[in-house]
């Protein structure tokens, strides 16, 4: 079901116990050969895709293309909400659908630059609620789900996300290939922030000189159709867990 094609008595009686998705996403520069809106563009994808699966179970809300890209704001073009804001931002719609009775509430994100404020969001929610002992408040990460789970056997060269790489490349090769510009002769960038496993602080200049991290050279029609599905289908199986939870439960 989608928010924004119902009324609000049909929202009005829909179960408390259906599952609220907030999709996440960005506007914010890939580098120089793919769209700022990018992000919004995957995980929209992937919201199409995964809606008819879970239409009769599930309520999804518009996807939010504002997202928390500070780190990006040197490069031209890029819309951010300061941290702080953000976070007040992603409360305020969790309050809205507690406050209409819905129980289960999934940020489900589509950007790395809203994994910590997006979890920090639930956290704060649940102090908010603190005395309620039947809501579930989740931040999901759309490429995160499927860890322990192979990837697609389809010659990736990286094993994890970075930024206009080659697994976003791929991606938008598939949903828009019109709009990806010349990456073949683009020089790999390294995913690794530096320090690890401490978490460093930086920003997109730190790191890349033209915008991208990762391996965009890499990309293909073919690893971008395996992402996609395979992506799709870790939010499925998610949120069968999500729907399937017996309310009071720690774990699902």
């Amino acid at each position: 079901m989608r928010l924004e094609k119902l009324t609000w008595p049909a929202v009005a009686r829909l179960s408390p116990s259906v599952p609220v998705v907030i999709p996440i996403a960005a506007c914010e520069q890939h580098g120089h050969h793919l769209p700022l809106f990018t992000d919004s563009l995957l995980l929209g994808e992937i919201v199409r895709r995964a809606e008819p699966v879970t239409a009769d179970c599930a309520l999804w809300l518009p996807l939010q293309w504002l997202g928390n890209s500070d780190h990006h704001l040197d490069f031209t073009g890029t819309l951010s909400a300061a941290p702080r804001v953000y976070l007040d931002v992603l409360g305020s719609l969790i309050d809205n659908m507690i406050r209409h009775g819905f129980r289960r509430i999934v940020l489900l994100n589509g950007h790395g630059g809203n994994i910590v404020p997006g979890r920090q969001a639930v956290f704060e929610a649940r102090q908010r609620y603190r005395e309620r002992t039947d809501l579930l408040l989740l931040e999901a990460t759309y490429w995160q789900l499927g860890r322990g789970v192979p990837l697609p056997p389809v010659g990736l060269v990286q094993d994890q996300m970075g930024h206009a790489c080659e697994w976003e490349t791929s991606m938008m090769l598939t949903i828009a290939p019109d709009l990806v510009g010349k990456y073949q002769q683009l020089e790999p960038v390294s995913l690794a922030a530096g320090f690890e496993p401490a978490s460093r602080g930086w920003t997109t200049r730190d790191r890349t000189e033209n915008g991208h991290i990762g391996d965009p050279s890499a990309a293909s029609l073919a690893k971008g159709e395996a992402l996609l599905g395979y992506f799709t289908d870790d939010v499925i199986a998610f949120l069968e867990r999500v729907i399937s939870w017996d309310g009071r439960s720690r774990n699902a």
